[in-house]
């Protein structure tokens, strides 16, 4: 365990550093508003330390990385926190009566990271099963008294790391992943949602191995897809696709880069039943868009779901012109009256640019279009208010 003491280092801020917006709940320091000294300096990666502000007043318990652009991250605004097995357990306690109270099944994200109070640690999970994501150097440190603590409060048995990703390159850590309690799983794991059945492939798939953010938004779309032909494009494991069929579409295309992913997606369909509906097609989304274009190919309801195309600013501009193609190349595929649903998960790009660009591709692809949903991530991913990051999903359902 690892406690606060009269020997925990301290680090200060600058005195122009936002000490008030970090009062007010902003969970991080950047490197610029940090005192650099060199005790400072040479701090590991994961340190806690006790922040004070210019005047050398106590604002609480950071964890540090001086090899991160976020240099501090707030973990306890009491500095006489002690973060142990106790504390995270208090965490997690909190965390789980808000999820309990939302599902009837223990499929769902536990830990939304700052927004749940432990930053830059995501949880997902699976029944019995949790996987974690440790994107920030003190949750790897700490990876001993976080998993005691989240089999003690939840009673999940297997426990699964998976520390890959964009977010652990920029806090300079190794990619991993590993079994930390129990064993690990040998098949799919199924997951019940919205009437459908995924397969999460927890060891090896993208990110945790299921997307739970699109609960929600698979519902509506599923609420449009009664004996309609739906095209789920970027389907992952079948997501919006799977929802659809749980709730009568007449049938499915499901396109996606991965086979690993249509092959999981397949199992799901199979699990319910409705491989009779249910067809994929492995290849490049825009170059698949594109054939059934020229194919002539009509759906009543067309899902885009792509990986964050502007995942950071420098890649705003190039991501907004990806969300246009998709548009432009997805709108005439959908029968007249049907249904558009676009999604990004890009918290570089906010809505209005997002709509925007959106309805640009629209009308470049020859079609008009009305809005008539606005979607957002479940409920289990709470947005931090003082964080905009925290908010990246949008969805946007056009009837054309």
């Amino acid at each position: 365990m690892t406690d606060t003491s009269p020997s925990q280092p301290v680090v200060r801020l600058i005195p122009k550093a936002e000490a008030r917006a970090i009062r007010h709940g902003f969970p991080w320091v950047y490197a610029n508003e940090l005192v650099m000294d060199r005790r400072t300096r040479k701090l590991a990666p994961g340190s806690l330390a006790n922040l004070e502000d210019a005047s050398r007043t106590p604002m609480g318990v950071v964890a540090v990385n001086p090899a991160s652009k976020i240099i501090c991250r707030m973990l306890d605004q009491d500095p006489d926190a002690v973060i142990d097995q106790n504390w995270f357990a208090a965490k997690f306690t909190r965390a789980l009566a808000h999820r309990a109270r939302l599902y009837d099944a223990p499929f769902y994200r536990l830990i939304h990271a700052e927004a749940d109070g432990l930053p830059g640690v995501v949880i997902d999970r699976f029944g019995d099963l949790a996987v974690v994501q440790p994107n920030a150097a003190w949750a790897d440190v700490l990876i001993a008294p976080l998993v005691a603590a989240l089999q003690e409060v939840t009673g999940v048995t297997t426990v699964v790391m998976n520390g890959t990703g964009r977010a652990r390159s920029l806090e300079g850590l190794e990619e991993r992943t590993e079994v930390l309690a129990g064993a690990a799983p040998t098949e799919p794991v199924p997951v019940p949602m919205n009437g459908a059945t995924y397969m999460a492939d927890v060891m090896s798939g993208q990110k945790t191995g299921l997307f739970f953010d699109q609960r929600p938004n698979h519902a509506f779309a599923a609420s449009l897809s009664k004996g309609a032909a739906v095209l789920d494009v970027f389907s992952h494991v079948g997501g919006f696709g799977l929802a659809a069929l749980a709730n009568d579409a007449a049938s499915v295309l499901a396109v996606d880069g991965s086979a690993p992913a249509l092959e999981l997606a397949a199992a799901g369909a199979a699990a319910m039943k409705v491989t009779d509906r249910f067809t994929t097609r492995k290849g490049d989304a825009f170059d698949v868009l594109g054939a059934l274009g020229e194919e002539g190919a009509n759906f009543d309801v067309v899902v885009c779901d792509p990986p964050a195309f502007a995942p950071s600013k420098p890649s705003l501009d190039a991501g907004l012109r990806a969300y246009e193609r998709v548009a432009r190349l997805a709108a005439p595929l959908v029968a007249e009256g049907g249904y558009l649903v676009l999604c990004s998960c890009s918290h570089a790009a906010d809505l209005t640019k997002f709509r925007n660009a959106c309805s640009r591709g629209i009308g470049r692809g020859g079609r008009r279009g009305q809005i008539i949903h606005t979607g957002f991530a479940g409920p289990d991913h709470p947005l931090m208010p003082h964080l905009a990051e925290s908010g990246y999903l949008k969805v946007l359902v056009y009837r054309l």
